[in-house]
């Protein structure tokens, strides 16, 4: 499995030829470093319906005719939009072209502004993708919750990506003990420096994971791991 980060919260995840991103905050992003035209994937997964998650995914989906897979109020929208979408809901798994997803909870909110107004988009959630036979779990935006701890003693998760900015978010310091629970020994950063309001350093994070038996890999726009 290969995981490229392209800033916020979005991350292109490769194995076995296929290639599915998440939460593309591209084009709005001032540090993504890529435009949503050169996104080539098999699908686009959604944890919530913000805007700095929802991002690009119409644009993303249609040019490459492949469905978004989101919470169903969140599915609904996009299918109004013309994409093609799996709805789903939390709990709930699927199988599509050899990869499995499948939708946690979230302590969050979730919603879609459409000129003036807010529409609901659903619960929000953490997203499990098993390909290659490797397991990411994508916690989107969520508070600590009790039952990560459950997360991680039903799955095999061999690497986790986890909220650190705080304010909107966990901090840092409930991201390290949901790390814990997790049982996952590799950790990627997410969902921070990109505004004002969630600054962090990514790399002190990764040296507290580190004292713990965590590799942290606070990544930079367009770098990679595999695992």
């Amino acid at each position: 499995m290969k995981i490229t980060y392209y800033g916020h919260s979005a991350l292109l995840v490769e194995a076995e030829g296929v290639r599915v991103i998440i939460d593309p905050f591209l084009s709005g992003n001032p540090n993504s470093g890529i435009s949503p035209e050169t996104i080539n994937v098999d699908a686009v997964l959604l944890t919530h319906g913000h805007s700095d998650h929802f991002g690009d995914s119409l644009e993303i989906a249609k040019q490459n005719g492949c469905p978004i897979f989101a919470v169903y109020e969140l599915a609904d929208y996009c299918q109004s939009k013309g994409a093609e979408v799996m709805h789903m809901n939390t709990g709930g798994s699927c199988t599509y072209k050899g990869f499995t997803v499948k939708f946690t909870q979230a302590f969050h909110s979730s919603s879609i502004m459409v000129g003036d107004s807010w529409i609901y988009a659903g619960q929000p959630a953490g997203i499990l993708l098993t390909i290659g036979g490797k397991t990411l779990y994508h916690a989107g935006d969520t508070a600590l919750f009790g039952d990560m701890r459950l997360i991680g003693e039903r799955n095999a998760i061999d690497v986790a990506a986890l909220p650190i900015g705080d304010m909107l978010t966990m901090g840092p310091d409930d991201a390290l003990l949901a790390a814990r629970w997790l049982r996952a020994d590799k950790v990627i950063p997410l969902h921070y420096n990109t505004f004002p309001a969630i600054a962090q350093d990514g790399a002190e994070f990764a040296g507290r994971l580190g004292q713990e038996g965590i590799q942290g890999y606070p990544l930079k726009p367009g770098e990679s791991i595999e695992i």
